[in-house]
C-alpha cells in the first residue's frame, strides 16, 4: 500500500523527537496457570564473577545480596543502573532465578528498554522472557490478561490526561454543575489524587461532609467512573488502582502472579506514590506486619530490591511519597540496606557543593557523595542586575567555552531554570547572539491536536464503545453536525442505556434529528465499520492510519489550507505514520490495539528528552525535566529566594525541603563545569521584584565559587562605591547583610503579619503612598514617589531614586518604607 506521506520527507521536529516506544509488550500472553518460562542453565561463557568485576565494594554487595528485601540507597551518579542490571544478570547467571520469575519496574520506557538491552547483552536472548517495564505497562499487561475477571473488554481504551479532562467536562455538564463554581479541571485533579490514594467513589462518598463542593465532587467521581466503565476505558490513574483492587479482591489472581514473580526489582523507589507502594506489596506478597510470612498460604514473599535516593525525591506534586523510601526499613524490618556514595559523574568540587546544599534538609539519612576523579575547576558564580543581563553573561560564557577552550561543543551545555517562564529572557538573548539552542518541554508530540484526532479515529476502530474518542471525531473534519445533533444522540444513548458509539449505529431511531444529519452520521458510522473490517482483515496500523486520513478527508483539508500551521500538522501526521510503520517492523505480530497501547503508555510516561545533549545545540529545560540526565557543562539560573526556591515553598518546611532536593538534583547533573547565577531584580507578571540571594547559594562553601560578579549595581551603589568589593572579576567576601537577615528570619518564630522584605512573600502592611512622598528602599536608598497606579494590595508606585534611576515597584513585594 502506497502511503499518503510517500511524497513528504521525514520532518525534523526540533525539540520534539520521535517518542521512545516500549517494545517488550507481546501481543499474546501465556495461558493462565503456566509456570514461569525456564531459562535453562546459563551459557558456559557466562561467569558470575565477571558481573562483579570492576565494581566497588558496596556495588558488589548489592549485586550479590541473597534473600529477603534489599534497599539500595544510590546517590546521584553512583552507578545504580549498572548495579541493578548486573544484579538481574547475576540472579540468572547463578541460577537463583529463571528469566520469567523476574519483574523489574522502572519509571520511563527509555529506562526499561535500556535495562532490557543491557541484561540481554550479558545473558543472551533468554532474558527476553523477563518483565522489564514501567508500572503502568506492567499493570496494563496484567489487566489485558485478566480483563474478563473484572468485566472489561480486553481491548479497553486508555485515556490520557486530556481525554480524562474531556470526559469530566461531559460529566459536569450532565450533572448541570456551574463550571465557575465547580471547575471540571479541579475535579479531574482531585479525582486523580483520590485514585493515587486508592480511594474509590464509594469510599470517598462515605467521607464527605456537608460541603457542596465535596458532595458534587463525589457525584461527579461516581458518574465519571460509570462513564469510563460504559466506554470500556481506563484513565491513567485507573490502571494501577484497578490492578491493586483486583489483586486484593481475587486471591487466585494474586497467587498466580506471586508464584510467578519471585524477584521484584523497583528503580527510582523515591518517586513512587501510595498506589504504586501498595502494588509492590501485593505483588511481593508481603504480610501486613512485614515480617517474613507471606500473605498467600504456601507462597513465601518474593525477594524485593528497591533502588532510590530520598535526596532526589522531587515529584510530590505528582503524588510521589518520600515516606515510601524513608520508611522502607520500617515497612520491611528484615531488609538489608546498602549505601552507594562513590560518584562516577562529577568533580569533587561539584559534589561538595551539592552535599552542602542537601545537608541542610532535616530528617534525612546521612550520605556524602565523593569521587576519586579530582577536585576539578571552581564553580563559577554571577550576580546580574536583571534576567536579561544574566542571560547575556550565560551566552558570553558559552561562546567562550566553545571558541576559546574548544573542548566543549554547544551540545555539551545545558541551561536549567525552575519554571518554564524563565526561558523567555534566555531565548531572546540566544537568538540575538546567534547561538543554537532547543527548549525541551512545551507541547508534547502526542498532545498535539492533529495527533490526538488521528489517535481518536484509531481508538474508535478498536473500541466501538469509546465515547470520548467517537465524540471527538464525529465532526472532525467538519461534517455540518452541530451541538444539538450530538446532544440528541447522547440523550438517546442514555435512554436506551447504550454507548454513544452504539447509538450512532441506530441513528435512524433518534427522534427529531434532521434528515441531513441522519445521512451524515450514517455515512460516518459506515466509514468506521469499513475501517474495522480492514483492521480485522489484518491491515497494519500504518495502513489503517492512511485509510483514516484519506477517507475522513482530514489530510485533504489540511493540505488545502493556507495556514502555515496546517503544513506543520501534515508533517506531524507523517511522523505518526513513521512511528506506526516502525511498530510493524519491531513487532510484526502486533495489531492496532497493541500499537494504541504502546502509544498511550509512551504519551503519559515521564519521558526523558530524546537526544538531549547530542544534537550540537544548547539544551534549555526545567530542573524537573533534567532528572536522570547529565551534561559536561550546566548553568543553574534564577537562584533567588522566591524563584529557586519557589515563592510558594518559603512558608512551608516540607515544600522547602523538596526545593532543596531539586537544587541537589540540578547541581549533580554537571560533570565538569558548573555555573550558578541570579538576577538582583526579576520581572514577573510585568512587575520588577528585587529578590535576595537563594539560600542554596549561601549553603555552598565560599572557596568553591569563583565569583565573576558578586554584587549587582544596586548593591554596590548602596555600599557607597563602584570599585572593588564585588565588581567584575571580584572574588571578595560575600555580603553578609542578606545572609544575616535570612538567618534571623529562619530562626525566629513565623509571624503572619510580619513583612518579609526582599522576599517573594507578600507583606501584610502595604504602605499607603501618595505622589510626592519620600521613601527609603533596602537596595535603592532614598527616593520620591512620582506616580501611583492601582490601589490596595495591587498598588504600584513609580519612584525616582536619583542616581539609581526611576523604578516601578509592586508595593506588596517591595521593601519600601514611607518616611
Amino acid at each position: 500500500m502506497t502511503s499518503l506521506f510517500s511524497d513528504l520527507p521525514l520532518p525534523g521536529l526540533g525539540a520534539v523527537s520521535r517518542p521512545d516506544v516500549e517494545s517488550h509488550l507481546p501481543r499474546v500472553m501465556a495461558p493462565r496457570g503456566d509456570e514461569a518460562p525456564d531459562g535453562g542453565a546459563p551459557g558456559s561463557s557466562l561467569v558470575a564473577d565477571a558481573l562483579i568485576e570492576g565494581l566497588n565494594p558496596p556495588q558488589r554487595q548489592a549485586v550479590t545480596h541473597e534473600g529477603g528485601q534489599l534497599l539500595i540507597i544510590a546517590g546521584a551518579g553512583s552507578g545504580k543502573t549498572r548495579v541493578l542490571t548486573n544484579r538481574i544478570a547475576y540472579l540468572l547467571a547463578t541460577q537463583r532465578a529463571k528469566p520469567g520469575e523476574i519483574l523489574a519496574i522502572t519509571f520511563t520506557n527509555k529506562a526499561a528498554a535500556e535495562m532490557r538491552e543491557r541484561v540481554e547483552e550479558l545473558v543472551g536472548p533468554r532474558a527476553r522472557t523477563m518483565w522489564v517495564s514501567t508500572f503502568h505497562s506492567a499493570c496494563v499487561r496484567i489487566l489485558r490478561r485478566e480483563a474478563k475477571t473484572i468485566g472489561l473488554r480486553s481491548s479497553f481504551s486508555i485515556y490520557d490526561a486530556a481525554d480524562s479532562q474531556r470526559l469530566m467536562t461531559m460529566v459536569c455538564r450532565e450533572l448541570d454543575l456551574d463550571p465557575k463554581r465547580y471547575p471540571p479541571k479541579a475535579f479531574s485533579h482531585r479525582v486523580s489524587d483520590l485514585k493515587n490514594e486508592l480511594v474509590d467513589p464509594d469510599e470517598y462518598l462515605s467521607t464527605v461532609g456537608t460541603s457542596p463542593f465535596d458532595q458534587n465532587l463525589a457525584a461527579a467521581y461516581r458518574r465519571y467512573q460509570e462513564r469510563l466503565r460504559q466506554a470500556h476505558a481506563l484513565d491513567f490513574d485507573d490502571i494501577i488502582m484497578t490492578t491493586v483492587h483486583m489483586l486484593q479482591a481475587f486471591p487466585d489472581v494474586a497467587e498466580h502472579y506471586r508464584r510467578r514473580f519471585r524477584h521484584v526489582l523497583v528503580d527510582e523507589y523515591q518517586d513512587t506514590n501510595h498506589a504504586q507502594y501498595v502494588l509492590v506489596r501485593e505483588l511481593v506478597g508481603m504480610s501486613s506486619d512485614g515480617t517474613g510470612g507471606g500473605s498467600t498460604p504456601g507462597v513465601p514473599p518474593a525477594e524485593l530490591t528497591v533502588v532510590g535516593d530520598a535526596d532526589q525525591s522531587i515529584y510530590a506534586f505528582r503524588g510521589a511519597t518520600i515516606r515510601n523510601i524513608i520508611e522502607f526499613e520500617t515497612d520491611y524490618p528484615d531488609a538489608a540496606t546498602i549505601l552507594l556514595e562513590q560518584n562516577y559523574r562529577s568533580t569533587q568540587t561539584i559534589l561538595t557543593a551539592a552535599n552542602s546544599v542537601i545537608a541542610r534538609n532535616p530528617g534525612r539519612k546521612r550520605k556524602n557523595l565523593w569521587t576519586d576523579a579530582g577536585a576539578g575547576t571552581q564553580i563559577v558564580g554571577y550576580v546580574a542586575d536583571n534576567e536579561h543581563e544574566e542571560a547575556r553573561f550565560i551566552a558570553s560564557e558559552i561562546d567562550r567555552l566553545n571558541e576559546q577552550e574548544e573542548s566543549f561543543r554547544y551540545g555539551d551545555v545545558a541551561i536549567f531554570y525552575r519554571t518554564n517562564a524563565q526561558s523567555r529572557a534566555l531565548e531572546e538573548v540566544l537568538v540575538r547572539v546567534g547561538l543554537p539552542y532547543k527548549v525541551v518541554g512545551g507541547t508534547r508530540f502526542y498532545e498535539r491536536k492533529e495527533i490526538k484526532d488521528a489517535i481518536a479515529y484509531l481508538r474508535a476502530i478498536v473500541n466501538p464503545d469509546d465515547d470520548v474518542s467517537i465524540r471527538r471525531i464525529i465532526n472532525v473534519p467538519k461534517r455540518g453536525l452541530g451541538d444539538r445533533s450530538e446532544a440528541m444522540i447522547t440523550a438517546y444513548a442514555e435512554r436506551e442505556r447504550i454507548s454513544f458509539g452504539a447509538a450512532i449505529g441506530q441513528v435512524g431511531e433518534v427522534f427529531g434529528l434532521a434528515a441531513r444529519a441522519v445521512a451524515t452520521i450514517k455515512e460516518f458510522a459506515a466509514m468506521l465499520e469499513r475501517l474495522r473490517s480492514a483492521s480485522e482483515a489484518g491491515a497494519t496500523p500504518a495502513e489503517l492510519l492512511d485509510t483514516v486520513l484519506e477517507e475522513s478527508g482530514y489530510l485533504r483539508e489540511l493540505r488545502a489550507s493556507d495556514d502555515p500551521q496546517d503544513a506543520s500538522r501534515v508533517e506531524n501526521l507523517a511522523e505518526l505514520h513513521a512511528v506506526a510503520a516502525e511498530f510493524a517492523e519491531s513487532d510484526p505480530e502486533g495489531d492496532l490495539g497493541d500499537f494504541l497501547e504502546r502509544v498511550a503508555l509512551v504519551a503519559d510516561a515521564d519521558q526523558i528528552p530524546e537526544g538531549a545533549g547530542e544534537s550540537g545545540v544548547i539544551t534549555l529545560m526545567t530542573v524537573h525535566t533534567a532528572k536522570g540526565l547529565e551534561f559536561p557543562v550546566v548553568f543553574v539560573t534564577g537562584l533567588e529566594d522566591g524563584t529557586f526556591p519557589h515563592q510558594r515553598s518559603l512558608a512551608d518546611p516540607d515544600e522547602l525541603a523538596e526545593e532543596r532536593r531539586l537544587a541537589y538534583v540540578a547541581l549533580t547533573r554537571a560533570r565538569e563545569r558548573l555555573y550558578v547565577s541570579r538576577a538582583s531584580v526579576r520581572t514577573a507578571f510585568g512587575m520588577p521584584n528585587e529578590l535576595p540571594e537563594s539560600r542554596f547559594i549561601s549553603d555552598v562553601p565560599e572557596e568553591l565559587i569563583d565569583w565573576k560578579r558578586r554584587e549587582s549595581s544596586m548593591q554596590r551603589y548602596r555600599g557607597g562605591s563602584f570599585s572593588g568589593g564585588g565588581g567584575y572579576g571580584s572574588t571578595g567576601p560575600r555580603s553578609s547583610r542578606l545572609a544575616e537577615r535570612r538567618q534571623r528570619q529562619e530562626s525566629a518564630p513565623p509571624s503572619r503579619d510580619a513583612p518579609k522584605f526582599g522576599s517573594a512573600t507578600p507583606r501584610a502592611d502595604v504602605p499607603n503612598l501618595e505622589i510626592g512622598d519620600r521613601v527609603t528602599h533596602d537596595a535603592y536608598g532614598m527616593g520620591r514617589v512620582v506616580a501611583i497606579e492601582n490601589g490596595g494590595t495591587n498598588a504600584v508606585a513609580k519612584i525616582d531614586f536619583g542616581e539609581a534611576g526611576t523604578k516601578r515597584l509592586l508595593l506588596r513585594y517591595s521593601p519600601v518604607t514611607k518616611l
